[in-house]
């Protein structure tokens, strides 16, 4: 079963224009010009248990295409399936079936201890009180946060404050998580603390979960699978590891050897450095296949140590909209 089906779904918003003219022209009301499409003809479906990144440059219509999920937006045009509810008709319905976070905004009571706002949320969401207090047990021991409850949340740091509210977000069991930049503001543990448990999460849980960030980190981490949008219409859609290889640069080998002075030929590799007992190929993926590559090394140099070094998902993502802006480039010229 798919947690979101989307089909053609386009969001566009009308632009006005002032009158030309004086004082007394611009209190005329506003002129309709055109509209202005913000999501294009955007199909995907996610199944149950993923986790997807929703990936694109700021203005692609990531924000807008998350507001019609939830049932904030309507379209324009289009349906969609999330949970099984349409999110615009059945916005309350939807609600009990999905969990919500946003890095920069908070739905703990910042004033009150975290463990009144969890009670808070509970009884809201209609939870039986069994189910609350062996669910919370389990949230507050997945992410840690058992020495937090009995803190105020405008006491809590960053890193802290958005472990539980990730924790508050699935009290009410959801099987469908949606995180906007959940780690924005983060130092490099709490990072490292938040990918894990959101990991642990999907995979123990089957919690279908749908990212979006710049935090490529956040992407390769937590994701198996990427959906790349740009201008509002759908640019790309591919499991992570296949992305990685179809987009990816060169990929560097070091071999550490028993040999004093390595060498090395294959086709599609090229010697970035040769010192004693240690080389580093240059691996051009696209002619080579790395597991190839390795192989044969493997099987001509007396190896005792090999290093494969991935090239940043970043410069993944670079390539694709430099891509993308060369062949709009083309189309135009």
């Amino acid at each position: 079963m798919a947690a979101i089906t989307v089909s053609n779904l386009t969001k566009s918003f009308p632009t006005a224009e002032r009158r030309a003219g004086g004082f007394f022209a611009r209190l005329l009301p506003a002129r309709h010009t055109h509209e202005v499409m913000v999501v294009r003809d955007l199909s995907f479906s996610i199944a149950a248990g993923e986790r997807v990144a929703f990936i694109g440059p700021n203005g692609a219509g990531k924000s807008t295409t998350l507001k019609m999920l939830t049932g904030i937006l309507e379209p324009t045009s289009g349906i969609a399936e999330v949970a099984g509810f349409v999110p615009w008709r059945q916005r309350r319905q939807l609600a009990y079936a999905i969990g919500i976070v946003f890095g920069q905004r908070s739905q703990l009571w910042h004033q009150l201890r975290v463990r009144q706002s969890f009670d808070l949320l509970g009884k809201l969401y209609g939870v039986e009180a069994t189910t609350y207090a062996l669910r919370l047990q389990r949230l507050v021991e997945r992410f840690d946060i058992g020495g937090l409850l009995e803190r105020r949340a405008a006491e809590l740091s960053l890193g802290q404050r958005l472990r539980c509210e990730i924790a508050a977000a699935l009290l009410h069991g959801p099987s469908l998580l949606l995180l906007d930049e959940p780690t924005i503001g983060l130092d490099v543990t709490a990072k490292a603390a938040l990918r894990d448990h959101l990991n642990a999460l999907s995979r123990e849980d089957g919690t279908t979960v749908l990212l979006t960030s710049h935090d490529t980190g956040d992407i390769e981490r937590i994701c198996e699978r990427a959906i790349v949008i740009d201008r509002g219409a759908l640019l790309l859609d591919l499991p992570l590891e296949e992305l990685r290889q179809r987009y990816l640069g060169p990929r560097a080998i070091v071999l550490e050897t028993h040999e004093p002075q390595p060498a090395f030929a294959y086709p599609g590799v090229t010697i970035l450095a040769a010192e004693p007992y240690r080389i580093t190929l240059s691996v051009d993926t696209k002619t080579a296949p790395i597991e190839q590559v390795i192989a044969a090394a493997l099987q001509r140099l007396p190896v005792r140590d090999l290093i494969v070094e991935d090239t940043p998902f970043e410069e993944v993502i670079k390539t694709i909209y430099r891509g993308e802006a060369h062949r709009r480039a083309h189309v135009a010229a």
